[in-house]
């Protein structure tokens, strides 16, 4: 009977998985239309959110300094997925909000995850893929989404 797999082989496992959909996620993009969008740029565009926000808020939501939030702001605004306006509360303060282009591109995007989902599911199959889910939601219990991501990989 084989032995068990090396702990190590785990986390290396979920991220090549994670790996495997944000790649095939990219690629999709690119090909509806979005080719200059990188991962780093979901991460933002989720904490920008809806409401807009300033860039220091913007790197405290992502667990990056200011100057990294606004150069990457910067790069999104060339794109067209952002655009900086004066906040009406205070005009000193600039609010950074997704475009149309950014809103578009993050409901793309959901729709391509939910392709990808079921591409895993008919790969594994319905009721495993469930059992799957339902196993990681109960070893990750806590939130779903975490925005802190860029900045914990860069500490």
């Amino acid at each position: 009977m084989p032995s068990d797999p090396p702990g190590f082989e785990l986390p290396l496992r979920l991220l090549i998985g994670f790996r495997m959909l944000i790649d095939d996620l990219h690629a999709e993009l690119a090909r509806r239309g979005h080719p200059g969008m990188r991962p780093m740029h979901g991460f933002v565009m989720q904490a920008i959110g809806v409401e807009g926000t300033t860039a220091v808020e913007l790197g405290r939501r992502l667990g990056i300094t200011k100057q990294a939030a606004g150069k990457t702001v910067a790069t999104l605004e060339r794109l067209g997925y952002v655009e900086r306006a004066c906040d009406p509360g205070d005009a000193r303060r600039k609010i950074v909000r997704l475009t149309p282009h950014g809103l578009e591109s993050l409901a793309l995007s959901a729709r391509i995850f939910d392709d990808l989902r079921e591409r895993w599911a008919r790969t594994l199959g319905r009721e495993r893929m469930g059992a799957f889910e339902a196993d990681l939601r109960a070893l990750t219990a806590g939130e779903v989404f975490r925005l802190d991501v860029p900045g914990w990989f860069g500490d």
